[in-house]
C-alpha cells in the first residue's frame, strides 16, 4: 500500500478537507489510479470511522467531518472515475417518510453508505410513498431506504412498502428501513427486506444487497 493512500486515510479520518483534497491531487499525478486512491485511501479511512462510530468510539461530529473530508477528495475523483468508466456499486433512494421532518439519522446513512461507493439519491424529508416509486424508477435504484424518527410516522413505511409491492418494482427493489422507533419485528411485519439499527450496519446491507 502506498505510504500517500495511507496519509489520505489518516488525513480522512481527522477531517482534514484542504489536506485529504490536495493529497487526492498528489496521488493522481503520481499515477496512482483514481479506483485504487477511493478505495484504499477515502473508502478506507471512512470505513475506520464507521467501525469507531459502531463501537462508540466517534460520534456523529466526528463522522461528519470525515465525511466532508471524503467529499473533498471524491469531487478530485469523479470525472476521472466517470472518464475510466468505474461504475457505481449500485444507487440507493433515500428519505424520511412523509410527516416526518428529522434528517440527521438520515444524513449519516447517507454519508455511510457513500462511504461504501453507493450512489445515494437524497429525497430529503417528509417524502411521500409515490416520490420514492419515482425516484427508483427514474435512477434504476436497486434499493429505496425509508427513515422515520416518530412513532407515528412509521405506518408511512408500510405505505411505501405496500407501493412498491403494487408497483412494477416488486422483487426489483429491496425496502430498507430504519430510524429509532423502527425495530426488526416491525420491519417483518410491514414486509420491508432489511431493518438495520445503526448507519454502519445500514450501509454494509446496502452494499451486500447492491453486489448480490
Amino acid at each position: 500500500m502506498s505510504e500517500i493512500l495511507n496519509e489520505i486515510s489518516t488525513y480522512l479520518q481527522a477531517g482534514k478537507a484542504p489536506k485529504v483534497k490536495e493529497l487526492v491531487q498528489q496521488a493522481v499525478d503520481e499515477g496512482i489510479s483514481p479506483q485504487e486512491i477511493l478505495e484504499d485511501g477515502l473508502l478506507a479511512g471512512m470505513n475506520i470511522i464507521g467501525g469507531k462510530f459502531k463501537n462508540n468510539e466517534v460520534f456523529v461530529p466526528e463522522v461528519l467531518v470525515a465525511a466532508r473530508a471524503m467529499n473533498k477528495g471524491i469531487t478530485v475523483l469523479r470525472p476521472l472515475l466517470v472518464a475510466a468508466g468505474v461504475e457505481e456499486k449500485g444507487t440507493v433512494i433515500l428519505g424520511t417518510v412523509k410527516g416526518d421532518l428529522h434528517d440527521i439519522g438520515k444524513n449519516l446513512v447517507r454519508m455511510m453508505m457513500e462511504g461504501k461507493g453507493l450512489k445515494v439519491v437524497d429525497l430529503g424529508v417528509d417524502v411521500p410513498a409515490s416520490a420514492f416509486i419515482d425516484a427508483a424508477k427514474e435512477h434504476n435504484a436497486k434499493i429505496i431506504a425509508c427513515s422515520a424518527l416518530l412513532t407515528t410516522t412509521m405506518g408511512e413505511m408500510k405505505t411505501v412498502v405496500d407501493a412498491v409491492h403494487q408497483s412494477d418494482l416488486n422483487g426489483k427493489v429491496k425496502i430498507m428501513v430504519g430510524g429509532a422507533p423502527v425495530t426488526e419485528s416491525f420491519a417483518e411485519s410491514i414486509g420491508a427486506d432489511c431493518y438495520t439499527p445503526d448507519a454502519t450496519a445500514a450501509a454494509a446491507a446496502a452494499l451486500s444487497f447492491c453486489v448480490a
